[in-house]
């Protein structure tokens, strides 16, 4: 097995961009403190799950921000996860899901897959047509090579060829890479990367919050259903900022070729964005 052996913590923030636009994710680490770690795994614990529907092992709870869970919530707007993505997109964020993912002891591992359908699908429905999208995986256990590891084909989302069409699915490649990390810490990934988790041969549970997150620009090719308005107001301000309109898309359909008062730099395209 391929396993990662990046030290994280050496990545500078414009190494930490360079590696999740290249290589398609990256991982910080101990984003999570200790307390905030064991008040969000009490919190999971508390949820109701549902199986998928290959495994009673890998189980999820969808829409964790509206259960009674504050720690989550709160770490939906993380100042130190959201400073990143702001720098990453340059724009507002549009916070899009938040699940917990659970895997049991027995969890045969899930597909390679992407989290990004340019059409829709019926799994994700048009919501995965969002041209840029991030989903921001912490964990809330120590990922071991026997405990649920994450499984990432580097790059793949980079690639034009048929076989990342992102509607295929995988049961394994040769080049998948493992990574592994300590709880507390964060894998972010492109949504157009193949990526999965391996099975779960341990003897303990591992446990996941995954959030979703994308620019304002970046929205669905069709009308999705947006968030309910008396929920949102219910959540705290700095996580509230977040829940815009699940339908935004700041775009100019009409665009001309040489339109007036055309910008001359942009350093979120420099080719230099990459360096210290």
């Amino acid at each position: 097995m391929n396993l990662c052996a990046t030290d994280w913590s050496r990545l500078t923030p414009p190494e930490q961009v360079r590696h999740l636009e290249l290589e398609g994710f990256v991982v910080i680490p101990d984003l999570l403190s200790p307390e905030r770690l064991a008040a969000i795994k009490s919190e999971m614990a508390r949820l109701p799950t549902v199986p998928t529907d290959y495994s009673e092992n890998q189980r999820s709870a969808k829409d964790v921000q509206w259960t009674d869970s504050p720690s989550s919530i709160d770490t939906i707007g993380l100042p130190a996860t959201i400073e990143f993505l702001e720098r990453l997109f340059g724009d507002e964020l549009v916070c899009t899901s938040c699940i917990y993912a659970l895997s049991r002891p027995g969890h045969p591992g899930i597909a390679l897959h992407t989290d990004a359908q340019p059409y829709g699908s019926e799994i994700f429905g048009p919501g995965a047509s969002a041209p840029r999208l991030v989903r921001v995986l912490y964990y809330l256990d120590d990922l071991s090579p026997e405990r649920a590891p994450f499984k990432v084909v580097p790059r793949s989302h980079l690639s034009l060829h048929a076989d990342a069409n992102p509607y295929k699915r995988y049961l394994s490649h040769p080049e998948e890479v493992m990574v592994t990390c300590r709880a507390g810490s964060a894998a972010i990934i492109n949504q157009c990367v193949f990526h999965a988790n391996f099975p779960n041969s341990s003897q303990a549970d591992r446990g996941m919050l995954a959030i979703a997150y994308r620019p304002a620009w970046a929205g669905p090719v069709a009308e999705v259903p947006d968030w309910p308005p008396e929920k949102v107001a219910r959540l705290p301000p700095h996580v509230r900022r977040l829940f815009g309109n699940l339908n935004t898309r700041k775009i100019d359909y009409h665009v001309g070729n040489r339109p007036p008062n055309m910008p001359t730099s942009a350093a979120g395209i420099n080719p230099s964005r990459w360096m210290p």
